[in-house]
């Protein structure tokens, strides 16, 4: 049995391995051509698209800061409701493996602000989750995200995602 992991891992360092759990993932960035710089405010928001569209919780998960809060408004009970990173990444994976198709659209930017280390940015966008031929969401919504990184140089992470659509 341990040989046959040496020879799997001797595969894998040689450039023959592809990840099971984030195949698209994987071509897109030995390709070059899909993933965006995270350096940019818009490379950031590209990425988010490509996470969704692909439905992969990797990528999805490298957007996010360590201190991730999610926010919406539960308008039936009149509160706001938030999690966390880890909550937030287990409603997305179900969300991904339950949908078959995700388009995500990032629509005009309504207002942003910031420096280089930190920035807030409101957006528009249409969601359309499709879990079967027959049985398709859309949301057309607004969010607003507070973004943060160390330095400059370094990518930025969704540190805050408040969801202000009213579905």
């Amino acid at each position: 049995m341990k040989g046959v992991l040496f020879l799997l891992g001797l595969w894998c360092v040689n450039g023959g391995c592809i990840n099971p759990f984030a195949p698209r993932l994987q071509e897109a960035a030995t390709g070059g051509s899909m993933l965006r710089d995270q350096r940019t405010v818009e490379g950031l928001f590209e990425n988010f698209r490509y996470a969704y569209v692909l439905r992969d919780t990797l990528l999805y998960g490298r957007l996010l800061d360590s201190a991730f809060t999610f926010i919406y408004r539960n308008y039936e009970r009149g509160v706001d409701v938030t999690w966390g990173r880890y909550e937030d990444m287990q409603a997305t994976a179900g969300l991904f493996r339950a949908a078959q198709h995700i388009e995500l659209v990032w629509h005009e930017i309504v207002a942003a602000y910031g420096d280089s280390v930190r920035y807030d940015v409101s957006r528009s966008f249409a969601l359309a989750i499709a879990f079967s031929a027959t049985d398709i969401v859309r949301v057309y919504g607004r969010a607003t995200f507070r973004l943060r990184r160390g330095h400059p140089d370094e990518p930025w992470r969704i540190l805050r995602w408040r969801d202000e659509s009213e579905y």
